[in-house]
């Protein structure tokens, strides 16, 4: 069941690359108590999400934390590794990247694509959502291969 706004974040594990190397991050406690803009992607590095996705949350990364959001994050079911490498070329220093390498959280939220056909295998469909204290309070979700509702700018306007 996909998850719907009023639903609490489901518990899962992310991973970050740090300097000093991966870090498991806690769904509750990464979303405990702040207003958190997340994002999801079906690949790093990809076409659409590498030159639109990412760069509009980094181009409108002070006006959402004008609008009161506390962090920016991105999740694809990637490794921490390939997210790292992603964020630091794009010059995301501003967006959390948030491996999610088993779709672990992609699959509790109900948000699963089967990419098999391009060669993805399961992956997180494209949306945008907007978690104040573990609570989903907005939700944009993509139709297939399309990029509207998830983006920055439309976010921007739900706040």
């Amino acid at each position: 069941m996909t998850i719907q706004i009023g639903d609490r974040v489901p518990s899962a594990t992310f991973v970050k690359a740090t300097e000093n190397g991966p870090e498991q991050v806690s769904s509750d406690e990464f979303f405990a108590g702040r207003k958190i803009a997340l994002f999801s992607v079906p690949g790093a590095f990809t076409p659409t999400c590498s030159a639109r996705h990412l760069p509009g949350y980094v181009e409108k990364a002070s006006e959402l934390k004008a609008k009161g959001i506390d962090e920016i994050a991105c999740t694809a079911v990637n490794d921490a590794f390939v997210m790292g490498a992603w964020g630091k070329s794009a010059d995301a220093g501003d967006v959390t990247m948030l491996a999610d390498g088993n779709g672990e959280f992609a699959k509790a939220v109900g948000l699963e694509m089967d990419g098999s056909k391009f060669g993805l295998g399961r992956r997180g469909q494209r949306y945008s959502m907007l978690v104040n204290d573990g609570v989903v309070e907005q939700l944009n979700v993509e139709a297939p291969g399309e990029f509207k509702v998830s983006s920055a700018e439309h976010l921007l306007e739900q706040l």
